[in-house]
């Protein structure tokens, strides 16, 4: 679901920003005003790079320390059949996943929503496309919220 959302974004703000009224061989200031959305776009991507990286590498930080901290409790500290092990067992089953899957899986998620984001920009700057730009770019992002409140509407706690 998430991986839908995040791709659906990165169309959604590509065909968002496609700068409409722009024509071929206007004046350099009034083409700079209609490449202002592009900018932000491009940001977009910049920021998804940047935050998808320090977020890689703090799960895998984080997960390879709740994993060893287990191997401190076992081994150096000797302590098996605590509650001080009992809780090293459930930091190492929250560490695993986060060592070994998370944090290489933020990867190809960037790649991808770099490579698609470009590939949508690219369409949406085709003139003969530039008119329903925006529209496929609302139900673009009508899509991405619908999958955002389906991955997290499941994770509430109910009173």
């Amino acid at each position: 679901n998430i991986f839908i959302a995040i791709f659906s974004f990165a169309l959604a703000f590509a065909f968002l920003a496609a700068p409409s009224g722009f024509e071929s061989g206007m004046a350099e200031a009034d083409a700079l005003n209609y490449a202002a959305p592009v900018s932000l776009f491009i940001s977009y991507l910049i920021s998804i790079a940047f935050f998808g990286l320090f977020q890689a590498i703090f799960m895998a930080n984080a997960g390879g320390a709740w994993d060893n901290a287990k191997k401190v409790v076992e081994v150096d500290m000797q302590e098996k059949g605590t509650p001080l092990h009992e809780a090293a067992i459930v930091g190492d089953t929250v560490g695993d996943p986060y060592k070994d899957t998370s944090s290489v899986a933020l990867n190809p998620i960037i790649k991808f929503t770099t490579l698609f984001g470009l590939l949508a920009m690219e369409i949406a700057l085709a003139e003969q496309f530039r008119d329903i730009a925006p529209w496929v770019g609302a139900g673009f992002l009508a899509v991405a919220l619908v999958f955002v409140y389906r991955s997290f509407y499941k994770m509430r706690i109910n009173q």
